[in-house]
């Protein structure tokens, strides 16, 4: 399983990636596998100010229907214009050309209080957060 570089995950499978003018959101490759073929993505209007934990949009596959949550609060800057006739870009390409959000971060750093990602010696991808990170440093 591929962990790409310089994402950060809510526990809900959720990414984030920072970037100098601000933040990319999506879901994982794991979420996109769990869901199935996904056939639907409701994504919030640009503007809109969300808090961390706050339900974003709906994302809708053959399977279910399952809440997208905002990783940390900020406003949304501009939303995936693809995913409305191509949501199967969320299954091809989770970490890239499926991205949902992009926000304007109320705190820069409210990131790194997220998960990161390792493999461990099997390949089997683990999350585990920025405490625990800091202390086996």
């Amino acid at each position: 399983m591929e962990v790409p570089d310089g994402l950060r995950y809510t526990e809900d499978h959720e990414w984030i990636r920072s970037e100098a003018d601000g933040a990319v959101v999506g879901i994982t490759a794991y979420a996109a596998d769990e869901l199935g073929d996904v056939v639907f993505v409701e994504l919030p209007a640009v503007g809109r100010k969300l808090a961390a934990r706050e339900v974003f949009g709906v994302i809708e596959s053959v399977k279910t229907a399952s809440d997208l949550y905002c990783p940390i609060p900020g406003e949304v800057v501009e939303v995936n214009p693809a995913l409305t006739g191509a949501p199967e870009l969320v299954n091809s390409d989770p970490h890239g050309e499926g991205w949902m959000i992009r926000l304007r971060p109320d705190d820069a750093s409210a990131a790194d209080a997220l998960l990161d990602a390792v493999l461990d010696e099997r390949g089997v991808l683990l999350q585990r957060g920025a405490e625990e990170r800091l202390s086996r440093q």
